[in-house]
C-alpha cells in the first residue's frame, strides 16, 4: 500500500476574478518508507501541496489519501495527525517564543493522548541530538539548528509514519544544514518513516530522496528517480534547465 496518493490536485486562492490557481492537476504517489522530493523554482506550488495535504489550506479539489484513507476539506482528525506531521522552513517562526522546549513537547504529547510524558520528552530530545539540558530553554536561547531539532522532535512526538518536510534546512547556516539532513536520514531509517520533502536545492533532494517531481507554475512537469537526476536523464526542457543550473552542486550531492 502507498503511504500517500495525490491525484488531480488543484489548489487556489481567492475567488472569481481574484482567483489564483496555485496548483493544477497534480498527481503522484509515495510508497511506504520512501523519501519523495518536490522541486522547482519559488512559486511553483511545492509548499502549497504540503499545506493542502496537512489541512492548512481549505480551497482545494482532487483526491488526497493517506494509507488508503481519503481526506476531505480542511478538517484533519487526530488519527490523521498521528500519522502525518509537518516540519516547517523557519524553526523560529514555528515555535512559540514564550514557550519552553518542555512546554512545546509536553503540550504536543498530551494533545496526542500520550502517557509517560516526562520519559517521552527525554527520549525525543535524545533522538534529535539534544540532551536534557535543553528541556527548559526558550527558542531565543537556541541556535537555528537547535530550534529545528526541537521542531523535528515536536513532529515526532505523535509517532507519525509520514513527515512532510517544507525546506527544513533552507533557513539554516550551510554548516548546520548537513547535520539536520543527516539527522533526518537517521530518523527515517530508525523509525521506518516516509518523507515528502520540498526543496529548491537539487543537491539536497539528490542526497535525501528516492524519487522526485519537478514543479513549474503549479503543474507537475516530470517525475524521475534520483539516479536519473544524477545522470542528467531529464526528459523535459525545464527539468534539464534546472539540472544544468545545479550542475556544480549535484557533483557533490549534498554537504557532508
Amino acid at each position: 500500500m502507498n503511504m500517500l496518493n495525490v491525484s488531480d490536485l488543484n489548489v487556489w486562492f481567492g475567488h472569481d476574478a481574484d482567483r489564483v490557481d496555485a496548483v493544477r492537476g497534480v498527481g503522484f504517489e509515495v510508497a511506504q518508507g520512501e523519501s519523495y522530493g518536490l522541486v522547482g523554482e519559488s512559486g511553483s506550488g511545492k509548499s502549497t501541496i504540503l499545506r493542502a495535504i496537512t489541512g492548512l489550506i481549505a480551497t482545494w479539489s482532487g483526491r488526497i489519501a493517506v494509507e488508503g484513507r481519503q481526506v476531505t476539506g480542511r478538517h484533519r482528525d487526530r488519527a490523521f495527525h498521528k500519522t502525518v506531521q509537518m516540519v516547517f522552513q523557519d524553526p523560529y517562526a514555528s515555535l512559540h517564543p514564550r514557550h519552553s522546549v518542555d512546554r512545546v513537547l509536553s503540550e504536543t504529547l498530551r494533545l496526542q493522548g500520550m502517557d509517560n510524558v516526562d520519559r517521552r520528552i527525554g527520549r525525543l530530545l535524545e533522538d534529535v541530538g539534544l540532551g536534557g539540558g535543553f528541556r527548559f530553554r526558550y527558542p531565543h536561547q537556541l541556535s537555528g539548528g537547535q530550534r529545528q531539532r526541537v521542531a523535528i522532535a515536536r513532529a515526532l512526538a505523535a509517532e507519525p509514519r509520514l513527515l512532510l518536510l517544507d525546506e527544513p534546512t533552507s533557513a539554516l547556516d550551510v554548516s548546520v544544514q548537513a547535520e539536520i539532513l543527516n539527522l533526518l536520514t537517521d530518523l527515517r531509517r530508525e523509525r521506518d518513516l516516509t518523507y515528502v520533502m520540498v526543496s529548491h536545492d537539487l543537491s539536497v533532494i539528490a542526497h535525501m530522496c528516492d524519487r522526485l517531481a519537478v514543479m513549474r507554475h503549479g503543474e507537475l512537469v516530470e517525475q524521475m528517480t534520483t539516479a536519473q537526476l544524477r545522470g542528467r536523464a531529464a526528459k523535459s526542457d525545464y527539468a534539464r534547465h534546472l539540472i544544468a543550473a545545479s550542475e556544480g552542486y549535484l557533483r557533490e550531492d549534498a554537504p557532508h
